[in-house]
């Protein structure tokens, strides 16, 4: 489908055609369903080819239907028996229906419970941010009994549109496409609606957004003779009428704007699709659950993953929870993917950066679609209308008309998309990825000027808008280049009503120990940025593309190189801050407190392992994931070493180069190896995204009360930069000889199989998995708010394609 195609779709008619799902979760052959507890999902591709998620959630009796397009919309109902408990859902048939007719494409599937009394409530359409939040806030578990799900904030709005003078009141109104306040509320939530059809009971039940201009609607049928359908309040109940099952039919249907799929061939390189029809053909070779069959399987699932994410317009980041563009989720899966993606779909996301930038150069972290803009715009409207009323009150008749009149726009664009820009470290990532591509040889030169000289976001070229971020980074990092000291580092902004707003990727609550200065920004990201920054600008002077800018730190660097090398060297010391060294003893100390402070069953295990006091009874340093307010390392041990992995040492220099780079090299691997309690590494689960066993014990209980950047979770990226970094030293390596390089090659190369292997063994290669203690025993299990697939994850492809070349 092509760009033109989107402005027709409204006239696209595709008859109802049945459809198989494109991928199914979990998979016998490939996941241990058993960690799944109870929960099971379909991809499907809808009449425009977008991406349409359904999933079975028996932990919270939730069916949701997720519209992957340009809305990301969903629509979910919770499911009781009789008694009030889950009741047992099923798929009713091996695939669904799809179509599209006057710009409103459906989906229709069947759904079996196992149950003769079926209780259905809590139905939520709209934004899927607004289920995840519904979920979150674990609403879903109330009685249907209860006041209906509203929006907070367009509750507000609507109580403050309501106050206003009849005369603005009728133009905000108008606006909304209402014509009184009661219009508005009949649009706050959806009402079941019962009819008899023939041979069949169909409840309908719609959403109209809030400025009515897009409908979602989902209907149930079931067949009358062998059902019984009534329907009370904001709840629907079907009764089998002989039998212990009630099998019904829903249907969803959207008018949401869509996107424009990109298939495998548009995305990944000739040679990476020659290795994968390799493995392909290998796998089918071997028995069903041999090694290379299950491994080339699971590489088609993440291929068609990666297809169901990806589109023209954007990269979303993970289905079903994040179906939108997160800037640092796209550009770190770009730079990992390098390998194995055509250059024009590096374009693609850097276009898109590119096109989202702030007006200070700022890369947008996320997007709000529908629902979720509806809701950010209403709180806009809210503050506006709040600040109106008391301009109104004090006789500033000018100020107050300014105000109404701004909140009136806010209105017009209701569902506009906002970005979100309070992240800091893909400020720092979007250079890295720009350098790659312009230095790339591979990418012809007239391309590269085409690309940047393209001028069709808003009449300014792609050329200017980079330059414009590249002044921020070094706006930004001027300060420490000029003075090196901890407080000129870059820092998280306050949070209220204590602490500091984690704004990069481990952005949990417990994530940064409560630390102000984030290890990854500062030690890895920035020196990168700044040398990528360089590379840059004298790429497009290559090109013969003006790099003119007022900003007088850029200025300064593009007029005198110098200056910059002295500030990339200067930011690569900032690892000095950060650094922990512990000795053995300190080690013992600390690991025996973290066990002691452990539920027996975990202390048990982990005491009871062969090996345990040789593990905890040696020397250990790594870098802390970051500082506190005065420049104390917060010694929590820590997975971001990858990155550094990863990116190198520097760029053009052989990695590895120097026995410092080689110190710093083993350093880093050795602490993914490391078994915990003193290091990362829990056999047949993976490296722990963190270890906070030589913290405090107030760190202790943040992770154990926000676990998910914590001591007890796998990240399936993090895994992955370990991967395609060790793979990475091991070949730069191997161009040097000597006794001391072999002995140094052989320990990356154990350390790399040693994570592998165990990563295998979990059975998952997601987003993010966890682990706990059954009867004694450690197992695998999925994270609970885990993504199904999530793009960044599928950078295992890239390591699948990666290793098989240099380790063989």
């Amino acid at each position: 489908m092509t760009v033109l195609t989107i402005a027709l779709l409204a006239q696209l008619t595709v008859s109802a055609r049945p459809v198989a799902p494109v991928l199914s979760f979990p998979d016998a052959g490939l996941d241990d369903t058993s960690a799944y507890s109870g929960y099971q999902t379909r991809f499907f591709r809808d009449a425009a080819r977008n991406t349409l998620q359904v999933y079975i959630d028996q932990r919270n009796a939730r069916l949701v239907h997720l519209m992957a397009d340009a809305d990301n919309a969903s629509a979910g109902f919770t499911a009781r028996d009789a008694r009030g408990a889950t009741a047992v859902l099923q798929w009713g048939a091996a695939g669904a229906t799809v179509g599209a007719a006057a710009g409103t494409r459906h989906f229709t599937h069947v759904v079996a419970a196992r149950t003769p009394t079926l209780h259905l409530g809590w139905f939520l359409l709209g934004s899927m941010r607004v289920e995840r939040d519904f979920q979150y806030e674990q609403r879903a578990s109330q009685p249907f009994a209860d006041a209906p799900y509203v929006i907070p904030d367009v509750d507000r709005l609507i109580a403050a549109l309501e106050q206003l003078p009849q005369r603005a009141r009728a133009r905000h109104l108008a606006r909304l496409n209402a014509r009184s306040v009661g219009d508005l509320r009949s649009r706050m939530y959806p009402r079941p609606q019962l009819r008899r059809e023939r041979d069949a009971w169909v409840t309908r039940v719609q959403q109209v957004t809030l400025d009515a201009r897009d409908t979602l609607t989902l209907e149930l049928r079931a067949d009358a003779a062998a059902v019984t359908v009534t329907v009370a309040g904001d709840s629907v109940t079907m009764q089998a009428q002989r039998g212990d099952r009630v099998t019904f039919t829903v249907h969803v249907s959207t008018t949401a704007r869509t996107l424009t799929p990109l298939t495998r061939t548009d995305i990944f390189t000739p040679d990476f699709l020659a290795f994968l029809a390799a493995t392909r053909r290998r796998g089918e070779a071997a028995g069903v659950l041999d090694t290379a069959s299950v491994r080339a399987r699971r590489m088609e699932r993440q291929v068609r993953g990666v297809e169901l994410l990806v589109s023209r317009e954007k990269l979303m980041a993970g289905l079903p929870t994040y179906a939108t563009y997160f800037g640092r989720d796209m550009l770190m899966t770009a730079l990992m993917m390098r390998p194995i993606w055509r250059h024009q779909a590096l374009e693609a996301v850097i276009a898109t950066a590119l096109r989202k930038l702030a007006p200070t150069g700022d890369v947008s972290h996320e997007e709000a679609l529908g629902d979720q803009a509806v809701r950010e715009s209403a709180a806009a409207y809210v503050a506006l209308i709040t600040a109106y009323r008391a301009a109104d009150a004090t006789g500033s008749a000018h100020v107050a008309d300014s105000l109404l009149t701004r909140a009136e726009l806010v209105l017009r664009d209701l569902r506009t998309v906002r970005e979100n820009y309070h992240m800091i470290d893909d400020e720092y990532q979007l250079p890295i990825v720009v350098a790659r591509w312009i230095t790339d040889p591979a990418v012809p030169a007239a391309a590269k000027r085409a690309f940047l000289l393209d001028r069709r976001d808003g009449g300014v070229t792609r050329a200017q808008r980079l330059v414009r971020e590249l002044a921020l980074v070094a706006r930004l990092t001027a300060p420490y280049a000029a003075n090196p000291v901890t407080t000129n580092l870059i820092a998280f902004a306050p949070r209220e009503p204590s602490g500091w707003a984690t704004a990069s990727w481990r952005d949990s609550g417990a994530g940064y120990a409560g630390g102000r200065y984030a290890m990854d920004i500062n030690a890895i990201w920035v020196p990168h940025a700044l040398e990528s920054l360089g590379r840059i600008m004298t790429a497009m002077r290559a090109l013969g593309i003006a790099t003119a800018t007022s900003d007088t730190t850029l200025a300064r660097y593009v007029r005198d190189s110098a200056s910059l090398t002295r500030a990339i060297m200067t930011w690569r010391g900032a690892s000095r801050h950060f650094a922990v060294q512990l000795t053995a003893p300190q080690v013992m100390t600390a690991t025996r407190a973290r066990l002691a402070a452990m539920p027996t069953a975990e202390r048990d295990w982990w005491t009871s392992r062969s090996g345990a006091a040789r593990d905890t009874e040696a020397p250990i340093e790594f870098l802390a994931v970051a500082l506190d307010a005065q420049g104390k390392p917060l010694a929590v041990a820590n997975t971001d070493a990858a990155t550094q992995l990863f990116l190198g040492e520097g760029e053009g220099r052989t990695t590895g180069s120097t026995p410092e780079e080689v110190a710093h090299t083993l350093r880093d691997v050795r602490l993914f190896a490391r078994p915990y309690p003193a290091g990362l590494f829990v056999d047949r689960i993976g490296p722990v995204v963190a270890n906070d066993a030589y913290a405090t014990p107030a760190t202790w209980d943040a992770f154990v009360k926000d676990p998910y950047h914590g001591p007890r979770v796998v990240w399936g990226r993090e895994v992955n930069l370990f991967l395609l970094g060790t793979a990475g030293r091991i070949a730069s390596a191997r161009q040097q000889s000597g006794t001391d390089n072999a002995a140094y090659v052989a320990e990356l190369r154990t350390a790399l199989e040693k994570v592998r292997s165990a990563v295998e063994q979990s059975g998952f290669h997601t987003e993010l998995w966890s682990y706990g203690f059954t009867d004694g025993r450690l197992a695998a299990m999925r994270y609970g708010s885990g993504a199904d697939i999530q793009l960044w994850s599928t950078t295992d492809l890239a390591v699948q394609y990666v290793l098989a070349k240099a380790l063989r």
